[in-house]
């Protein structure tokens, strides 16, 4: 019995996965290919023969009997024919074992890395199979080792997959034998001919399936994350939206007591969550982001978004390092420009005084300012403000003394919006 192979077989067997007969087809098929190359005397005609119980190899070779000999890879004289059977006859094909000794060390390691090539294809598409219609689905496995600085190889049993260093956030740290569980990002061919299974913890799905291991409501598709967008290891934000009217989907999400969220938060080591209720319309939407910051004014543009917030507001909307503007821009699809409300307020006086210092004879007009009731028009006008250049050339503090109830700065953005108009 051939000891070494049949563990080989059962090794390979238990721990890969790869079934025994694909195992001695590849070694069959890498040693005919041996014997044809290495060893003198045999032609094409070449048969394998391995005993899937005992693991004993035998190698034929078969050879046709003629009077003389004139291709001796294929040809057996009579007489030496014989010798091996002697009832043979002209014509006819001779099988001839051929000891496995006279393979050479040669053809050993032809042998060898022909083998290493088919397991590696036949190991592959084991992983394909088992693996392929996972990704998507988070799995766990154990650190196995490092290679190329911190990228993490992950033993998940039958194969080993693979974390790039930039598929997770850079404050996480491993060691060997710690349980890890990651997003099964991909599966792909690799140069040597196997194939490699990648996994994620930075990728934003990883936080939706989280949230799906949570939250049976995700799962049955009552309620469903229609955005993400995320800064790992810092800060995710969803949007959630019920398919039943009598569920709330951020509740929902969130749990009693936040359990729910609280173990997607502890799973990705503290980073802030944000979820808020999806809402079609951006403008909308940006509000649910902001809550419960509520804007002192919104403008949306092709590409754009312009927020105005309190200045004490004004460092919660950008958040660290701009994360916080920078995640809503993602999620909105559009840059994302904010101001403090004391330097719009600056500059928009400045933008009055520059228009009531100007020649044109359009601000000496009587004051009719465009969207604003004309009670208030009238009242502006009685209180000495009965043209536009008046109204520009004033300190905005005697705005309200004068015509209680009103901001000056209101009728400013209202005024410079009707010259934009009047331009164009």
């Amino acid at each position: 019995m051939n000891k070494d192979l049949i563990a080989i077989f059962e090794y390979l067997e238990r721990e890969k996965g790869i079934k025994r007969e694909v195992i001695i087809e590849a070694i069959s098929e890498s040693l005919r290919a041996a014997a044809r190359k290495s060893v003198k005397g045999l032609g094409e005609k070449v048969t394998v023969e391995i005993n899937p119980k005992t693991g004993e190899i035998e190698v034929f070779t078969q050879k046709k009997i003629v009077e003389k000999v004139t291709h001796p890879t294929d040809e057996i004289a009579l007489e030496d024919a014989r010798a091996f059977e002697p009832e043979c006859q002209l014509g006819q094909w001779l099988e001839l074992s051929v000891p496995p000794q006279d393979f050479g060390r040669v053809a050993a390691a032809a042998a060898r890395q022909i083998i290493t090539q088919k397991l590696k294809g036949a190991e592959r598409d084991v992983i394909y199979e088992e693996y392929r219609h996972r990704v998507g689905e988070i799995i766990s496995g154990t650190v196995k080792r490092f290679f190329r600085g911190r990228t993490v190889v992950v033993d998940l049993g039958k194969v080993e997959a693979i974390l790039p260093e930039r598929n997770y956030p850079k404050m996480e740290r491993y060691n060997v034998g710690d349980k890890v569980q990651a997003l099964l990002y991909d599966v792909h061919d690799t140069e040597g001919g196997g194939a490699e299974v990648i996994l994620t913890r930075s990728h934003p799905e990883f936080v939706s399936a989280l949230f799906t291991q949570e939250v049976p409501e995700l799962h049955d598709k009552t309620v469903a994350i229609e955005k993400i967008v995320r800064d790992p290891g810092y800060r995710t934000k969803l949007a959630v939206q019920s398919y039943d009217p009598k569920v709330d989907p951020v509740g929902t999400c969130v749990g009693v007591r936040g359990t729910r969220i609280k173990n997607v938060i502890r799973e990705l080591n503290n980073e802030k969550i944000d979820v808020v209720p999806f809402a079609e319309d951006p403008i909308q939407l940006l509000k649910n982001l902001l809550s419960p910051i509520e804007p002192k004014k919104i403008k949306n543009y092709e590409n754009r978004l312009w927020i105005l917030v309190a200045d004490e507001e004004y460092p919660l909307v950008i958040g660290k390092r701009g994360m916080n503007a920078r995640l809503i821009g993602q999620m909105l699809e559009k840059e994302i420009e904010v101001q403090k409300l004391t330097d719009y307020q600056k500059l928009l006086h400045v933008q009055m005084v520059e228009l009531g210092d100007s020649p044109d004879t359009f601000f000496d007009e009587k004051l009719k300012i465009e969207g604003v009731s004309g009670l208030i028009n009238e009242s502006l006008i009685g209180a000495g403000y009965d043209t536009f250049r008046k109204f520009m050339q004033t300190d905005p503090a005697d705005i309200p003394t004068k015509v209680p109830g009103v901001n000056y700065y209101d009728l400013a953005d209202k005024i410079l919006e009707q010259m934009r108009k009047k331009k164009s």
